[in-house]
């Protein structure tokens, strides 16, 4: 059983170490300024792919509920993911992004019932900690209405998180998964058509990138994230989004020849030091179940 829960827990966290490559692939290969029309050609095509392959539409109350989770986890969420990200700089956007692990713990007494470890709350104060040390600077400013987009971005996904675990849909984690990306690109659509203007045409480098996170970075690693939340428990998932920005950093790093300061690199140790922690305290939960 410790080797399964392993084996989980390691491909789950495949999906938020490959969501890490989204900053490059954006910045090297997709044109500058269309957020919300690229989150749309992210989700849309790769939902309308899936759907094609499992050949499988919701039924009766799972048409709502692919589309309450649809915006949730990507409709919403991308879209005040995005106006964080424009209105303040990255480091604090991510900062205020890594508060979701806590909002999950907490979530997860109310709607599952699990209860709310010390541990887990220190493992996720750590985590915030290891990102801000991570992404912020010194020069860091502060909106406040992108701290409340960042925070709104944060609970839609926590929230998704532990409703994916709560309400257990009776298909597989790819059939769930094109349910989820083909609702939240129908509900994007016009967001982006009107507050975008049209993409300019697009080259051979745009298309390469647009398949990545479509089929990559958006099919594959959520269905891992899906698998994983079927599995594991919510508290145990998300705290693996912390590996996001530590993957992006160390891209930056080895792919465009940025700079990894001390403090930087405190930050990754910090944030794997978070995951590990969180792990351990749910696989002493488990191996030490209290007796009513």
């Amino acid at each position: 059983m410790k080797t399964t829960q392993s084996f989980d827990v390691a491909l789950t966290a495949a999906a938020p170490a490959i969501w890490g490559s989204t900053y490059l692939i954006t910045t090297e290969f997709l044109p500058d300024g269309y957020p919300l029309t690229v989150a749309m050609l992210r989700a849309l095509p790769a939902g309308l792919l899936l759907l094609l392959v499992v050949r499988q539409m919701p039924k009766g109350i799972w048409w709502a509920r692919s589309f309450a989770l649809g915006a949730l986890n990507f409709a919403f969420f991308w879209a005040m993911l995005f106006v964080s990200a424009y209105r303040l700089p990255g480091g604090v956007a991510a900062t205020v992004g890594a508060i979701q692990p806590l909002i999950v713990i907490c979530l997860s007494r109310v709607v599952l019932g699990s209860p709310i470890r010390v541990l887990s709350v220190v493992a996720g104060f750590a985590g915030i900690a290891g990102v801000a040390l991570l992404v912020l600077t010194p020069q860091a400013s502060l909106d406040p209405l992108g701290i409340v987009a960042g925070l709104a971005g944060a609970i839609s996904m926590a929230v998704g998180t532990v409703l994916a675990r709560h309400w257990a849909p009776p298909v597989s984690a790819l059939t769930f998964t094109a349910w989820q990306l083909a609702a939240g690109g129908l509900l994007l659509v016009p967001v982006a058509f009107f507050f975008e203007p049209p993409l300019p045409p697009l080259d051979a480098a745009n298309l390469w990138g647009f398949t990545y996170l479509g089929l990559i970075g958006a099919a594959f690693t959520y269905m891992l994230w899906f698998r994983g939340l079927s599995r594991l428990e919510p508290s145990r998932v998300a705290p693996l989004g912390f590996l996001s920005p530590v993957v992006a950093i160390l891209l930056g790093w080895a792919v465009l020849g940025q700079q990894l300061s001390i403090m930087q690199s405190l930050g990754v140790v910090a944030v794997f030091a978070s995951v590990w922690l969180s792990q351990q305290t749910q696989m002493a939960r488990r191996a030490n179940p209290v007796r009513a």
